[in-house]
């Protein structure tokens, strides 16, 4: 195993570690950023993978067309206020509250034309398990994410699913 393959195998599982950590605290002010565009596969068996088609996604007539974005905070910015305008009936803008029902992350990784290629779950709840094919298809439903093919690859991005009792869900990326 090359030093390069270790060095990766340790940035994912020290990541997971920080989610854990997260996911037992009260109150999300502590939550350490989410990786960008850097986070590599879990080789875990808790993460599943969802294969989507590479076709360009068909937008509704209730989202704006993606903007251009300059970097990947930009893409994470817009893709979580595409989240919350594709499901308004699934999201919640207020405070969050202390104790969430789930805490499910994703990673999404793009087509250059900023349809989704695959999402893989880095993080599963061990309770209400629902709540990653809720995300999941509110992904789906946000797409597409814009332009990426002039930023550097991976096309990737990681999004924290903030889920309450009411299993409604606050992207992270708003919360911050």
């Amino acid at each position: 195993m090359s030093c390069i393959d270790l060095k990766k195998r340790w940035a994912v599982w020290s990541r997971l570690a920080c989610l854990g950590v997260v996911a037992g605290c009260a109150s999300s002010t502590s939550e350490p950023p989410a990786v960008v565009g850097a986070a590599s596969r879990a080789t875990s068996s808790s993460s599943t993978t969802a294969s989507t088609s590479t076709s360009k996604a068909v937008t509704t007539g209730t989202l704006p067309a993606p903007s251009t974005m300059r970097n990947w905070t930009d893409v994470r910015a817009q893709a979580a206020r595409r989240l919350v305008a594709a499901n308004p009936s699934g999201t919640y803008t207020g405070t969050v509250p202390d104790i969430l029902l789930a805490i499910p992350v994703l990673e999404v990784e793009l087509n250059g034309d900023g349809s989704v290629r695959r999402i893989d779950v880095l993080r599963q709840p061990r309770q209400a398990v629902d709540t990653v094919k809720l995300a999941t298809d509110a992904v789906q439903r946000a797409a597409p994410f814009g332009d990426v093919s002039r930023l550097p690859k991976p096309w990737r991005f990681t999004e924290t699913f903030l889920f309450n009792d009411d299993r409604k869900f606050k992207p992270r990326t708003l919360d911050q």
